[in-house]
């Protein structure tokens, strides 16, 4: 049974679009994706859901991906997180969470769905 086991996967991003179109490729590429539009959607979700993976844009209006992705990280420390944004002020809120012991690894936006599939098998 468990060679059936789809990873899932919690996409977040505040522009429905690439959140939606995200879920759609990874659901196409043999993941159980679904998407969220807010970071606080996300650590809600996150918490009934229960990812293997949360791939989260970091600048969002209700809480930014990186805040989410520590609350996240909190309630599942299996749970792997990958962000991405192609906004400059991200290297600002990375390095905060870095001197609070938090790395996270970041794709520049917009991901190529190659690139992102490349990056979770690896």
């Amino acid at each position: 049974m468990a060679e059936n086991h789809k990873p899932r996967v919690l996409v977040a991003d505040d522009e429905r679009v690439i959140a939606d179109t995200l879920a759609i490729i990874l659901n196409q590429a043999g993941y159980n994706a679904s998407a969220v539009y807010s970071g606080t959607s996300a650590v809600e979700e996150a918490k009934n859901v229960k990812p293997d993976l949360v791939i989260s844009d970091v600048i969002m209006p209700d809480m930014n991906g990186i805040d989410a992705a520590i609350k996240i990280r909190a309630a599942l420390p299996s749970c792997k997180i990958l962000l991405f944004s192609g906004q400059a002020a991200t290297a600002d809120l990375l390095e905060n969470a870095r001197q609070r012991g938090h790395e996270f690894e970041i794709l520049a936006k917009p991901v190529h769905p190659q690139d992102l599939l490349a990056k979770l098998k690896g």
